[in-house]
């Protein structure tokens, strides 16, 4: 397939990337989103996501993966010039590709668990999405069955997401809904509600993480809700030796989910 050529960042192509980039209520409206970066483009197609738009600069990026071209057969290939790719890139370090894809819709009622004991990270309004990405990154690197975001303050496409999740978040199994319809989902899966919180709770090693497990956090500032502590079936605790009675809530969730995964044997 013959490339189509842009080289005017007043291209509408140019235009329609950066409102994406940019614009979360354009990404809702749309359902599509910008990723950059080889490996992020890896990662979302063997997530199963499809790319609409391939653009790459050949200055930075000779040519295009002939893999990558023939798991978006459909898509519109684009060479960008290195002024048009800085305009659009998000990052400097980026190499020289990106894409436009469809977003998923990361409805509860799409989540699927393989097996009887499935672990789970949920976490209430996270407020940075730096936070969200790293939050992903670990839930990747751990193996966990699925990532709740319950109230989200910003959509899972934003740039900052995707940049600081290095693509997990298209690797990740992600269910997005309200506190009271996550914890309605995770008591119609019987799954144990494990609240990290100041106030009765447990050291988090003496907690048993072994059966059908959701590890639950909230924001540093004001920690969770009423309602997930009400619904809570141990409330738990990573003891502090400092001055400081928290830590980064991304911080916080690798520990736990850590140790629930040493308790499994894995």
């Amino acid at each position: 397939m013959e490339a189509k050529i842009i080289s005017s960042v007043q291209n509408s192509l140019v235009k329609k990337i950066l409102l994406l980039k940019d614009k979360s209520r354009e990404r809702r409206k749309t359902g599509l989103f910008v990723a950059e970066g080889q490996r992020e483009l890896e990662l979302a197609s063997k997530g199963g996501y499809n790319f609409e738009t391939l653009l790459y600069c050949p200055e930075i990026l000779p040519q295009l993966d002939s893999h990558l071209i023939s798991k978006n057969a459909n898509a519109e290939i684009v060479q960008i010039s290195k002024q048009v790719y800085e305009k659009v890139a998000y990052r400097e370090t980026t190499e020289g590709i990106l894409a436009i894809g469809k977003a998923k819709k990361h409805s509860l009622e799409d989540i699927r668990f393989t097996t009887k004991t499935p672990l789970v990270l949920v976490a209430e309004a996270p407020e940075k999405p730096g936070n969200v990405g790293a939050l992903l990154r670990t839930a990747d690197a751990a193996g966990v069955d699925a990532v709740f975001i319950a109230n989200p303050k910003s959509d899972p496409y934003n740039p900052n997401i995707i940049r600081s999740s290095v693509g997990c978040v298209f690797t990740n199994q992600i269910g997005i809904g309200s506190t009271t319809e996550i914890i309605d989902f995770l008591k119609k899966y019987h799954l144990r509600i494990n609240c990290a919180a100041l106030t009765a709770s447990k050291n988090y090693v003496e907690c048993d993480f072994t059966g059908a497990t959701a590890l639950v956090v909230g924001t540093e500032a004001t920690g969770l809700s009423e309602d997930w502590l009400q619904n809570s079936d141990q409330n738990i605790i990573i003891p502090m030796q400092g001055e400081i009675d928290s830590m980064n809530v991304s911080v916080s969730a690798a520990i736990l989910i850590f140790e629930a995964k040493r308790q499994r044997g894995l």
